[in-house]
């Protein structure tokens, strides 16, 4: 095991989970950032990403991948300072365990975040609600989970990270039918669900799969979806369809 990995190891079971007792939704986060960064180094460096070492990972590597994730996977400016929030953690964590490396990690850490201008969020009235609810196709069953997907983001009013960190005990569609989730800041919330979505989730619990997964709105191999995947469905056109969140194998 090289000390990359031996940290990388630590940071997420002692650092994260022990020490700072982070919320589920940051650590799913952090770990896709480091799954990509990973895949991207050793892309980069032509070796096996099990082979690299923190010089494989110095301010100038961080940076091409950062210009990556824009340039190349289409992500915003926020996903970019998200995916840089979760490398400064690391990097931190890891100079207090690597001092050899110190000068490397400090390089790393001081790497600043992207301006983004700040905006009033808007909202969509009903047209452009109906308008995107019509894009899935629901002939398939991508289609049927991104149709579901949307309706109970738009009715709810959930973070990304929250809709697909929703699991089946979130869900109640009895008396009084509701969502609950934990959201930012470990703040618990309970939100109401029309009759509409309620019968919508009902029609997707039967053909959710596969039947064990605890995950709502999983991909086709049972998991998780990432954040990425949904930006990829956004801004993506389905080829058959003028737009589209049901990209081929999601």
């Amino acid at each position: 095991m090289t000390s990359i990995n031996a940290t990388l190891q630590s940071f997420f079971t002692d650092r994260l989970v022990r020490q700072k007792d982070a919320s589920s939704h940051t650590i799913a986060a952090y770990r896709d950032t480091v799954r990509l960064l990973l895949v991207f180094a050793a892309d980069k460096h032509k070796m096996p990403a099990s082979s690299l070492q923190w010089d494989h990972l110095d301010a100038s590597d961080i940076t091409d991948f950062l210009d990556h994730l824009q340039q190349d996977r289409g992500n915003s400016a926020r996903t970019r300072n998200a995916r840089l929030s979760g490398i400064h953690s690391l990097f931190r964590y890891a100079a207090l365990r690597h001092p050899e490396h110190a000068a490397s990690l400090a390089r790393v850490s001081a790497i600043p975040p992207q301006r983004i201008d700040r905006h009033l969020v808007g909202y969509l009235d009903d047209k452009e609600c109906e308008a995107l609810l019509a894009v899935p196709d629901r002939n398939t069953w991508t289609g049927r989970r991104d149709y579901t997907f949307l309706l109970v983001a738009i009715q709810t009013g959930l973070r990304i990270s929250e809709m697909l960190s929703l699991t089946v005990s979130d869900i109640h569609l009895g008396a009084g039918a509701h969502v609950s989730c934990r959201g930012k800041g470990r703040k618990d919330r309970i939100t109401p669900l029309t009759a509409k979505t309620v019968t919508a989730l009902r029609d997707w619990e039967k053909e959710r799969r596969p039947a064990h997964t605890p995950v709502v709105f999983p991909g086709r191999t049972g998991q998780r979806l990432s954040r990425d995947a949904i930006e990829h469905r956004i801004t993506h056109p389905y080829p058959h369809r003028h737009h589209g969140l049901s990209g081929p194998g999601r």
